[in-house]
Order: structure tokens, then sequence, then C-alpha cells
């Protein structure tokens, strides 16, 4: 578990994990609290992104608005696929959700593109992803939630949609919550959120 610093809230062996990624500018503590409470009994893990942006934790560098170093983001997603890996082991958990909010959505995804058996369930809420991932036929079967805004001025609509679009083609099954504002969370994914980790 060496690398990133994070906050963990235990439970029982087996129980299941889930895994909270922030936004650029969040940390640990973001949505870890709010994990636990939405899925009573889970093992919960929050991973602060290590990479600092003027002050702000990020979980892989970017060279603008939407502009992703993506030697970098190579880099960070292995070693996160190894941090993730470890917190499986240690919580023996066969359960895994992930949840991430913008950058840390960016990152779930792309550690699910890579290695996409060390999340069973994917919580995306903003994600921005301007690349057309390869093909990853081991997706298929995945419960995948993504939240967005119609009008959000960081993560295009288009752009979420087209990677639901491509969820959809791994035969992955995904389902699109939006709301009328921007990057800004609303009651409805929350709501939506809340569902999705509860079920069995």
């Amino acid at each position: 578990m060496m690398g990133y610093h994070f906050a963990e809230t235990p439970a029982a062996q087996g129980a299941p994990l889930v895994m909270t990624f922030h936004g650029t500018g969040g940390d640990e503590t973001q949505f870890h609290a709010a994990a636990r409470q939405m899925r009573p009994g889970a093992w919960v893990i929050s991973p602060r992104g290590d990479v600092s942006e003027m002050g702000m934790n990020r979980y892989f560098r970017r060279t603008g608005e939407g502009v992703y170093d993506m030697a970098d983001l190579a880099r960070r997603v292995t070693a996160m696929a190894g941090f993730v890996s470890d917190a499986k082991a240690r919580a023996g958990a066969i359960r895994v959700f992930g949840v991430g909010y913008s950058n840390g959505a960016n990152i779930l995804a792309a550690v699910a593109f890579e290695y996409p058996d060390l999340f069973t369930d994917l919580a995306l809420m903003h994600p921005l992803i301007p690349w057309q991932p390869e093909p990853q036929p081991r997706l298929k079967g995945r419960r995948v939630l993504i939240t967005a805004g119609q009008r959000d001025p960081i993560c295009p609509a288009p752009m979420t949609q087209a990677l639901a679009d491509w969820f959809t083609a791994q035969g992955a099954a995904p389902e699109m919550i939006w709301h009328p504002g921007g990057h800004e969370i609303a009651n409805t994914e929350i709501e939506a959120l809340t569902g999705f980790l509860k079920e069995d």
C-alpha cells in the first residue's frame, strides 16, 4: 500500500471494497465518509492524488484544460493499478466498487481500460476521456454508472456520451444520469450513486 497517502476504513475480510477518487483540488476525504454511508459495512479506501498542479491534488499531469500528458498518465495508471491490487488483497474483496469524480473519474476509467478485472463496478462522475480507448472485451457485463451535467464546460456532453457508447460497445452495461447544470455534483447524481453502491 505504499506510494499514496490514503484514508482507510477497514471492515470484515471479504466485505465489499469501495475505492474513491477525488476531483482536482480535492483529497482523500472528499468522498470517503459518504461512501461508507452509502454502502454500510464496506471497506473503504481513498487514495490522494500524488501530482500537484498549482497546489491542487491530481492523479496525473496535464498540459492544459482537457489536454493530458499521456506518458505521465500511463505511468500513473500502472502505479494506481498496483495500489488497487494491493488494496483488494488486504481487504480480501471480490466485489470492488470504484467511485471517481472529474480527475478521479478519469484515472479510474483509465485504470479500467488497461486493468479491467480490478473493479467489478465503476461509478464515473463527470469523466473526460479525450482519446479513443482501445477495445477491451473483458469489460463485458461490467456495471458502469456515468453521471454528468448537460452544460458542463469542462466535460462536454458529447464526449461523455461517447464514453458511454464505448462502454456499450465493449458489452458493458452503462447507466447514464444527466442533470441540466455544469460540473457541479447534483442531488440526482448522489441519489443514483447511492442506489448504485447499495445494489448487490
